[in-house]
C-alpha cells in the first residue's frame, strides 16, 4: 500500500498515512480537526524486500554497476573460486590480434605511358 504525505495549512501538522490507491483521500486533519487537510506531493518510497531481486535490477550510479553492499557477509563466487594466475601461464596482450587495423597505403600515381 502506499504512503501518503498530508499537511494541515491551519495547525501545521504533517503526516504520513499508508492507503489502498481506491480509498478517498482524508480531508479532516486528525490533529485539529480542520477540513483544510490536503495531500502533499511528494516522491514515493519503495522497498526491495523478499527474493527475486538482482544486483543489477537497481545500481549506484557512482559504481559502475558493480554491487556496493554484500548481504550477510557472503562474498562472490568468483572472488573465492578463482585460483591464483601467473604471468607465465598466460599469453601476453600483444601477441593477440592487433587492436586496430592499420589505414590502407596511400594510392601512388605512377608515371604516364610513353606515347609511341
Amino acid at each position: 500500500m502506499p504512503i501518503y504525505e498530508y499537511a494541515c495549512p491551519d495547525c501545521g501538522a504533517q503526516d504520513e498515512h499508508m492507503q489502498k490507491l481506491a480509498d478517498a483521500p482524508l480531508t479532516v486533519c486528525p490533529k485539529c480537526g480542520s477540513t483544510n487537510y490536503t495531500k502533499k506531493i511528494s516522491a514515493a518510497g519503495f522497498a526491495l524486500k523478499g527474493s527475486g531481486w538482482y544486483v543489477t535490477d537497481f545500481r549506484n550510479g557512482s559504481s559502475g554497476g558493480k554491487a556496493t553492499e554484500k548481504k550477510d557477509g557472503a562474498t562472490p563466487a568468483a572472488d573465492s573460486a578463482a585460483p591464483a594466475k601467473t604471468d607465465a601461464a598466460t599469453p601476453a596482450p600483444a601477441a593477440a590480434a592487433p587492436a586496430a587495423p592499420s589505414p590502407a597505403p596511400a594510392p601512388t600515381s605512377s608515371p604516364a605511358p610513353a606515347a609511341g
